[in-house]
């Protein structure tokens, strides 16, 4: 699996297990991608190798990161100190980002009230658990 930024100056890649997928509402995150909805994906920390220029990181809050690329911008990852299993990547920086669609909802208590996604995925108003 791998991925990259607009500009490709960072690029992942990965041969690590999947953990999850899912649409995340949250505010923060909204701000952050400047989009109503963004979707990520976990993977275990140890199994993403980082390539070309290494991604910048914004602390966004305590014990939260966000990495980016310095040249275009591009949200690459975002990482909790309270996942200590899993790296939180963004779908779209996938090669293939329609390989992995996303499996259910979190803070879904925050979505925009004008975007509604029509599908049948369950729907958490915080986190999954």
């Amino acid at each position: 699996m791998k991925g990259h930024c607009h500009c490709g100056a960072v690029r992942w890649e990965s041969d690590g297990a999947i953990a999850w997928t899912c649409y995340c509402h949250c505010t923060d995150c909204r701000r952050n991608c400047a989009s109503p909805v963004t979707a990520f994906f976990g993977l275990p920390h140890d199994s993403v190798r980082w390539q070309g220029d290494a991604p910048r990181i914004y602390t966004s809050s305590e014990g939260v990161e966000r990495l980016f690329c310095g040249t275009c911008g591009t949200q690459m990852a975002y990482r909790n100190a309270r996942d200590t299993v899993n790296i939180h990547l963004y779908t779209a920086t996938l090669e293939d980002p329609a390989s992995l669609p996303p499996r259910f909802h979190v803070f879904h208590a925050d979505h925009l009230p004008w975007l509604n996604i029509q599908d049948s995925l369950p729907r958490y108003a915080g986190t999954s658990g």
